[in-house]
Parts: C-alpha cells; sequence; structure tokens
C-alpha cells in the first residue's frame, strides 16, 4: 500500500546495457550504477511447490500441477519472486534477506524500498550471486522498486517513458532472451480516493506500454499492483468498494489489462482459491485472522499460459505488511 515520502531528488529513465564481460566472484561497492557480472551458475530445475499450511490451496495445486497448464519438457526454468518490503532497512533488520537465501530465485523484485539508490544498504546492493537494479523517485523515502537478477539481462530499462509517473520511480523492466520482465509498484489511490484519477490515467498508460513490449517478445508482469481483482481477492468486498484498491475504476483497469492479452498466474491456476491474500494491515490482527487482500500479482501474456508450472504465495514468510510471491515457470 502507499507510504509518505520526504526529500526530493531527480528522477531517472535510461536504459542500461550488456557488458559481455565475466566478472569475479567477489561483489564491489560503487556510488554509481555501473553494473558487474558475478560467476555464473547453472539453474536446478526443481519441482512446483505450493503453501502446504494451506490445505485447500494445496489440492488445488495438485489438480493444477495434473493439468494443461503444467508443460511436460521444457529447455529453460525460471523462479520469479516479487516482495512489498514495506521499507528496505525494517525489512533487513527483520532478516528479509534470509528469503533469497531459501528460495534462491532467479530473479527477486522488491516493491516499496523507500530508499533513494545512494543510501540503499551494502547489503542489499550487494547479494551474492545478484546482480542489482535499484530505482527511487524524487522522494526519499516514498516509493522505490529493486531487481536482483542472476542472469544479466540483455537490457534494463527505468520507467516507461512518461515523467509524470517515472518520476515516483515504479518501473524497472529487464529484457531476458525468452521475456520481458516488468518489475512495478503501481500507485495506490490514497485515502478518500484522492489519487483515483490519476491511477487511472497510470492504469492506461501502463497498459499501453505493456502491449509495446509485448508485440516484441512475452511479458511477466509482478509487483504489488495495488489492486484486489475480484471479491474473491479480499477477505470484505462488501465493505470496501470504496476504498483504494477495491473500487470500480481500479478494478475494471485491470480487467482491462487481461482483456489486452494477459492472465493473472494465480487465478489461471487456482480460479476458485479462497483466502488467498498477500497483504494484511497491521491494525486488528489482521495477518493472524487472515483478514488481507491480494494485491501482488504475476501478470503474464496469454501466450506463457502453457508454460506455468506454479504462482505460489508464502503467506507464512514475514518480514512485512505483505508477504512474497513466487512464479515458477519454463521455456
Amino acid at each position: 500500500m502507499a507510504r509518505k515520502g520526504s526529500t526530493a531528488r531527480k528522477a531517472k529513465s535510461k536504459v542500461t546495457h550488456v557488458e559481455k564481460t565475466q566478472s569475479s566472484e567477489q561483489n564491489t561497492t560503487s556510488n554509481t550504477r555501473k553494473r558487474k557480472r558475478n560467476e555464473s551458475s547453472d539453474v536446478e530445475v526443481s519441482e512446483s511447490k505450493y503453501n502446504k499450511s494451506d490445505k485447500s490451496l494445496k489440492e488445488e495445486a495438485t489438480a493444477a500441477e495434473s493439468s494443461s497448464a503444467t508443460p511436460a519438457e521444457k529447455n529453460a526454468f525460471y523462479r520469479i519472486s516479487s516482495w512489498n518490503v514495506n521499507g528496505v532497512r525494517a525489512w533487513l533488520d527483520k532478516k528479509g534477506l534470509d528469503f533469497i537465501k531459501q528460495e534462491n530465485p532467479d530473479i527477486f523484485c522488491i516493491q516499496e524500498t523507500k530508499c533513494s539508490d545512494d543510501k540503499l544498504p551494502a547489503n542489499v546492493k550487494n547479494v551474492t550471486g545478484y546482480k542489482t537494479y535499484p530505482l527511487s523517485g524524487d522522494k526519499d523515502g516514498y516509493s522505490g522498486v529493486c531487481m536482483f537478477s542472476k542472469k544479466q539481462p540483455v537490457s534494463v530499462k527505468y520507467g516507461i517513458g512518461i515523467d509524470k509517473h517515472d518520476k515516483e520511480g515504479r518501473v524497472i523492466t529487464a529484457e531476458y532472451d525468452e521475456f520481458f520482465l516488468v518489475a512495478a509498484y503501481v500507485p495506490n489511490a490514497g485515502k478518500k480516493l484522492v489519487r483515483l484519477d490519476y491511477r487511472q490515467d497510470w492504469d492506461k498508460d501502463f497498459c499501453k506500454y505493456l502491449k509495446t513490449l509485448d508485440a516484441v517478445k512475452p511479458v511477466i508482469l509482478c509487483g504489488d499492483l495495488n489492486v484486489a481483482h475480484q471479491e474473491i481477492d479480499l477477505a470484505n468486498p462488501k465493505t470496501n468498494k470504496k476504498n483504494a484498491g477495491f473500487t470500480q475504476e481500479e478494478r475494471d483497469g485491470f480487467s482491462s489489462l487481461l482483456n489486452e492479452g494477459f492472465i493473472d498466474s494465480f487465478r489461471t491456476l487456482y480460479p476458485n482459491a479462497k483466502g488467498a491474500y498477500t497483504f494484511w494491515t497491521y491494525m486488528m490482527n489482521a495477518r493472524a485472522k487472515n483478514v488481507g487482500w491480494r494485491l501482488d500479482y504475476f501478470v503474464l501474456s496469454s501466450r506463457l499460459r502453457s508454460k506455468m508450472c506454479d504462482s505460489i504465495i508464502h503467506k507464512d514468510i514475514l518480514g512485512s505488511d505483505h508477504c512474497p510471491i513466487t512464479l515458477t515457470i519454463a521455456f
């Protein structure tokens, strides 16, 4: 969900291209945006998994694994994770980096870092085995995204090419051989819906951007999209229809994106899964009661449907008011 920020800083929107030289095993700290290559390693193909603590979702996972949505034989396997960390410094204090060691994703995207690039902690800049791509906006302490990748992308782009959106530091696009990975933190409509008009502009412009990428190669969008699409995606739909994240306008914006040739990976695999949430307010013991919202997604070009292996919600992983999610996909 959205948070307030402070001091202004110049926004950035640029493309970083690949240097095809091999790097040393040890990461080095730099105050510039120079990127380095880490020692490459083969990715071991592992079985799809699901949140085993939730029996109803596990049953649906078993059914999905036997369906046509799970590929039989593929050449490349990716495990991609995403997490709104609600402040990277607080997340570190809560041992958030342990998730990378546990999950071992090929690509890991975090949102709402609330930290300017030059103040990013060294242990975030230099995660062993990963190249790090941070992006902050005008305001230090507000918004911000970061991507970690084992494999050097073909290219990395910051922003979507529209200044009024890019100044908030919300989108990183990494091109890989098989797909574009778009890591996003979608703007919240705000208290009393003060940014709902802006959010509708964002939805239209962002959809156009994704369609432009999709015309070149398939797209995998991940992040906090700040919308619960259907009533099944939040615990209390009836009392939230006029609140940010569940207005008809925001839901229609998400529907419009899906109608342009994209799919919600989780709902594609688990159309009837209830109680599957990724965000819980810190108030009223909401997480323990599982009174939550599904705000975090993997949205894919529809032609990737047959390549999906699983879409996982790690509801028991703590460290933020959101939990991480993981997509496994084979090409």
